[in-house]
């Protein structure tokens, strides 16, 4: 049965870390919607390798709409965090229990929508105090699952 995968990016996200999930979750036959301020704008990669045309502006859509989440990682988590919508999208996500796939800077989408407190995880290793001081359990192995939910 196919998913709906949300993918929270914006400009400077870590390329491979959109590209490799995206064509996996496609592969397998789900449906990857990319959200971004602005739909039809075009995002492109930190490495210069990928441009991303999202698919929906933050404000016409809601967690309900989608089966899981990703945060890719880069410059990309940090920029969106700043904005409540998609904190507050990330925290109803994380609340509605549906499954949230966070890589290397993913977490601090995590971090800021306060929802790690008392979770397993691991992340890239400049955000690693800032899970510590929200809460998390640090890992530092290459892929943590939380509660069969939260993997990072």
């Amino acid at each position: 049965m196919s998913k709906k995968i949300a993918v929270l990016i914006t400009d400077d996200f870590e390329d491979s870390e959109f590209t490799s999930p995206a064509e996996a979750f496609k592969l397998a036959g789900h449906q990857v919607i990319t959200i971004e301020k602005q739909a039809g704008k075009t995002v492109k990669g930190k490495q210069g390798e990928a441009a991303v045309a999202i698919d929906r502006a933050i404000d016409d859509v809601t967690p309900g709409e989608f089966d899981a989440l990703l945060l890719p990682g880069g410059y990309s988590p940090d920029q969106l965090r700043g904005d409540e919508r998609f904190v507050t999208f990330t925290r109803d996500f994380v609340n509605g229990g549906k499954p949230v796939f966070a890589i290397c800077h993913g977490p601090q989408l995590l971090i800021s929508a306060d929802v790690i407190r008392g979770r397993k995880l691991t992340a890239v290793k400049p955000i690693v105090v800032d899970v510590k001081n929200a809460g998390g359990e640090f890992y530092d192995q290459e892929v943590v699952v939380d509660n069969e939910q939260l993997v990072t």
